[in-house]
C-alpha cells in the first residue's frame, strides 16, 4: 500500500512500515509541539508486530500537534504529526548544517513549511520497492481464489501488500485489509481459513488483578499466529533422546581449535538440514487457500529466539549449504537483531522448518506448535548427564531430548518418526554428521 502525503506539508500521514503492517504502537515521542525539526529527523519510535522502528520527518518544519500519546496504536494512513506551516523560524535547529551556515553568514533565518508539489516520503524510510509510476499500477500476484475473495469484499487487490512467498497476496492479507478499510466481514465460506480473532470478547471481573497487559505489538501477533496454527494444522508430536556423548567431545575439540564457544544448536541445525534432504515432505509449506503442498528445494531454517519483547523466529535461508561455524555465526547475528529490534522484516518470514531450543530455559521435552504454514518444528531440550549402557557396558553419557511436532495432514506419523530417527542417528554419529572434520 502506497500512502500519498499531502502537498501542503501540514500533515504527516503514517506510511507503510513494511509489508503486511497495518498499524504501529507509539513507544516514545522524540519531539513535542513547538519543536523545529529538520528533514529525516526522528519524530517517534514505533513498534510494529515484529520490529521497533524510528519514524523520520519527511520534511523540515515546526511541530504543531502530535496525534496520539505513547502507548496508542496508529493505523497506517492516519495522521501522525501536524506541522505549523505559518511559523517562520528565526534560525534552524542547533547542530544542523543550516545553523552553522547561518552563524557564519549572519543570515536572517529560514522559512519552513513552504508548499512542494513534488513531495515524496524519503527513500531511506521505505522498506519496500518504489511505487510504480502513476498510471502504471503494478498488478498484484495472487491466485484466482484470492482474487475472488477480494472482489467479494470490494477490495482493490492491487492496493494490498502481499506477505506470501515472492510478495504474493494471500487471503489473509485481503481479510486484514477489509478490516482496516471497514469492509463487510467475509462470509462463512470465506472464513474457513481466515485469521481468527484471539477470542470471543467476554466481561471478566477485575478484582484481584495484579497487572493488565493489552494484547498488542509482538505479543498480539504471536497469539494470532499460534491460534491460527492450532486451528489449521493437525498437530502430532513424537519424542526421543539422542546420545550426544561423542558429539560433545567433538564439539569441545572444535571449540579448542577455533578458540571460541559453540553450542549444540548449530550441530542440531546441520543434522536437521541433512534429515530434511532425506525426508523432503517435512521441508514444505501448505497453501490452504489453493489446497496445495509446496515441497521446497532448499532449507530455510527458522530459529526461535526468546526476547524481552516476545518470541521471534528469524530465518536462515539456504541453511543446508552452510557449515557448522557459519550456522553458529548466522544464529548469533539474527538473535542479536531480534533482541535489539533491528532485524529486517524479510528475515522473519519464508521458513520451511523451525527449531526451538526450550533447553536454554531448562526444559526437557515439549509439544511445540508448528510455525504455520510450515509442516514441522523440532524442540530441543537441555542436555543432561545420565548413566547409559552400550553392548552391556555402563558409561556416563549425555542425552539430548528431542520433540518433533508435524502437521498430520502432510506428514504421516511413521514418516515423522523416521525423520526424527535420522536426526538422532546423525547426532549420535559425529563422523556421519561431520564427515569433513
Amino acid at each position: 500500500m502506497v500512502i500519498k502525503q499531502p502537498n501542503d506539508k501540514s500533515h504527516f500521514i503514517l506510511p507503510d512500515l513494511g509489508e503486511g503492517v497495518h498499524e504501529a504502537e507509539i513507544v516514545r515521542w522524540r519531539v513535542a509541539p513547538g519543536d523545529p525539526v529538520k528533514e529525516h529527523q526522528t519524530l517517534a519510535e514505533m513498534e510494529t508486530d515484529k520490529a521497533l522502528v524510528e519514524v523520520p520527518s519527511p520534511w523540515s518544519g515546526v511541530i504543531k500537534e502530535l496525534h496520539g500519546k505513547e502507548g496508542d496504536i496508529v493505523n497506517v494512513g492516519n495522521t501522525l504529526v501536524s506541522y505549523d506551516t505559518q511559523v517562520e523560524l528565526d534560525s534552524p535547529p542547533p547542530g544542523t548544517p543550516e545553523h552553522v551556515e547561518s552563524a557564519e553568514s549572519d543570515d536572517a533565518g529560514t522559512v519552513v513549511g513552504t508548499v512542494d508539489s513534488d513531495l515524496t516520503v524519503p527513500a531511506s524510510f521505505s522498506r519496500q520497492a518504489p511505487a510504480a509510476p502513476q498510471g502504471d499500477v503494478e498488478k498484484a500476484r495472487a491466485t484466482p481464489a484470492v482474487r475472488r475473495i477480494a472482489r467479494d469484499l470490494e477490495i482493490d487487490i492491487n492496493s494490498v501488500s502481499g506477505t506470501g512467498r515472492g510478495g504474493r497476496v494471500t487471503a489473509s492479507d485481503v481479510h486484514e485489509r477489509s478490516i482496516v478499510a471497514g469492509s463487510p466481514r467475509p462470509t462463512q465460506h470465506d472464513e474457513a481459513n481466515a485469521p481468527t480473532p484471539l477470542a470471543t470478547p467476554v466481561s471478566l471481573p477485575l478484582e484481584g488483578v495484579l497487572q493488565r497487559i493489552p494484547f498488542k505489538g509482538i505479543r498480539r501477533k504471536i497469539a494470532q499466529s499460534l491460534l491460527h496454527s492450532v486451528q489449521t494444522a493437525v498437530h502430532f508430536t513424537v519424542v526421543d533422546e539422542a546420545d550426544v556423548t561423542e558429539l560433545e567431545k567433538k564439539r569441545s575439540g572444535i571449540e579448542a581449535l577455533l578458540g571460541r564457544r559453540l553450542s549444540l544448536l548449530p550441530f542440531v541445525m546441520s543434522a536437521v538440514c541433512k534429515g530434511l534432504q532425506k525426508h523432503p515432505m517435512l521441508n514444505a509449506n501448505v497453501d490452504d487457500f489453493i489446497e496445495e503442498i509446496q515441497v521446497m528445494k532448499h532449507v530455510s531454517l527458522g530459529c526461535a529466539v526468546d526476547t524481552d519483547h516476545g518470541l521471534m523466529v528469524p530465518v536462515i535461508n539456504n541453511a543446508d549449504s552452510l557449515t557448522i561455524v557459519q550456522l553458529a555465526d548466522r544464529v548469533a547475528e539474527l538473535a542479536s537483531g531480534c533482541r535489539d529490534r533491528t532485524i529486517e522484516r524479510e528475515l522473519l518470514a519464508g521458513g520451511t522448518f523451525t527449531i526451538s531450543n526450550v533447553g536454554s530455559a531448562g526444559g526437557a521435552f515439549a509439544t511445540p506448535i508448528i510455525n504455520y504454514p510450515e509442516v514441522g518444528i523440532l524442540a530441543t531440550g537441555r542436555t543432561r548427564e545420565r548413566v547409559l549402557t552400550k553392548n552391556g557396558t555402563f558409561y556416563a553419557g549425555s542425552v539430548l531430548p528431542l520433540s518433533l511436532s508435524c502437521d498430520h495432514r502432510v506428514v504421516d506419523g511413521a514418516e515423522g518418526a523416521r525423520f526424527l530417527q535420522t536426526v538422532k542417528d546423525l547426532l549420535q554419529d559425529p563422523a556421519e554428521l561431520l564427515p569433513e572434520a
